[in-house]
């Protein structure tokens, strides 16, 4: 008679999500070239894993008690989520929250149960008062096993505020789909030089049309992010300059625009939680010359390793003169572009980033308890 299978060999593993994905229409649209995978499914694939999504639009399971907890942490419907996430899962199971909003619900109600799953969270804003007062003031971090960071500095802020050792932080490499994002001539037609930006989260386009307005060129900008929110910052000019154009870019049209670009910038109010990453990370992957605003971790890392050029906060004088010395030295952009888009091949794929987080769960699902953590190498990025 064959034994059943080990549960070291066979763990079961969940992923929480913050926000409601249609998961089956971004596969349909990377089959067609049409759009980025999604790293969650390829996640969910690697790791034969149950997803849960909260569902905004359903009230029916949504409690008084859901309400009045969500004024202490996430949404109604993410604490409606974690009650059903938790009576679903027991000490043999592991679950990857993929932000603090989702993961803190499902850990406060984990503390109360004493056959809890092991929890992984990624958390994109330690330093923030709500998760810091919960984490720290509460001592709710001796209910996660890990911690997922995207910077150094996040993996050094959370393990000095919560005291925690090396192993217990982890830092994830940014990413995105080089399967969608990879080099080719652009189709935009242009009789001068053309500079690209993208996103509206933390984004300064004040500071970007300053420094543009007066040169001979122009700018086209995607004013779209899929992690805006109604409380997103963003500085937009009242009167775009005539060479700006700010607008609507799908997929290939962003890719597109990528790709036709003499330079992308990423143009950033000052700020500690790494916005602005993924448009790096698509331009680098397009192999153009990058302009990013030297905003704590990642970005200034970047600039730092000679990959990109970092200009300072609100400084539209040095985002010129940085511009006017890139399109006057075109050898020297195109060995930094190709520099970059090496080191993303080496280390910012959804591939990679993918493997750092199967490794890690299966090295978390091989531990015993919350209180026994494994030895994880992270690899610093």
């Amino acid at each position: 008679m064959t034994p059943p299978p080990s549960r070291e060999n066979n763990p079961n593993f969940h992923i929480l999500t913050s926000t409601k994905f249609d998961f089956a229409h971004f596969s349909a649209r990377a089959e067609q070239g049409q759009g980025p995978r999604h790293t969650i499914w390829q996640l969910k694939e690697r790791l034969n894993a149950q997803v849960h999504q909260p569902d905004f639009e359903d009230d029916s399971s949504v409690t008084i008690a859901d309400k009045l907890l969500a004024k202490i942490v996430g949404r109604p419907h993410q604490w409606t989520l974690a009650r059903q996430v938790l009576a679903q899962t027991s000490s043999g199971d592991i679950v990857y929250c993929g932000g603090e909003d989702a993961g803190l619900p499902l850990t406060i109600l984990a503390a109360l149960k004493k056959d809890r799953p092991h929890l992984v969270m990624n958390v994109m804003c330690p330093e923030r008062r709500r998760p810091r007062l919960l984490l720290k003031g509460f001592q709710l971090h001796r209910f996660i096993h890990t911690f997922l960071v995207n910077t150094t500095l996040k993996a050094e802020t959370i393990r000095t505020m919560l005291k925690l050792p090396e192993e217990n932080v982890f830092c994830l490499a940014e990413q995105t789909d080089r399967q969608f994002f990879y080099p080719e001539p652009g189709t935009i037609k242009k009789n001068r030089p053309l500079i690209a930006s993208a996103g509206l989260e933390q984004r300064d386009y004040v500071t970007l049309a300053k420094a543009m307005q007066d040169l001979d060129l122009d700018v086209k900008v995607c004013a779209v992010s899929p992690n805006a929110t109604s409380k997103t910052r963003c500085r937009i000019p009242e009167h775009p300059p005539a060479n700006m154009e700010m607008r609507y870019f799908d997929w290939v049209e962003l890719r597109d625009l990528y790709r036709s670009a003499d330079i992308a910038v990423v143009s950033l109010i000052d700020n500690t939680y790494s916005a602005g990453l993924t448009v790096l990370m698509e331009a680098m992957a397009c192999r153009r010359p990058v302009v990013i605003t030297k905003t704590t971790g990642l970005a200034t890392e970047m600039a730092d390793k000679g990959l990109v050029w970092g200009v300072n906060p609100d400084s539209p004088d040095q985002m010129k003169a940085t511009v006017e010395y890139i399109l006057s030295h075109p050898e020297e952009a195109s060995a930094r572009a190709e520099a970059a888009y090496q080191y993303f091949l080496e280390n910012h794929t959804s591939e990679h980033h993918i493997e750092q987080i199967v490794r890690l769960l299966q090295r978390v699902a091989n531990s015993v308890t919350v209180d026994s953590p494994m030895v994880v190498q992270a690899r610093p990025v």
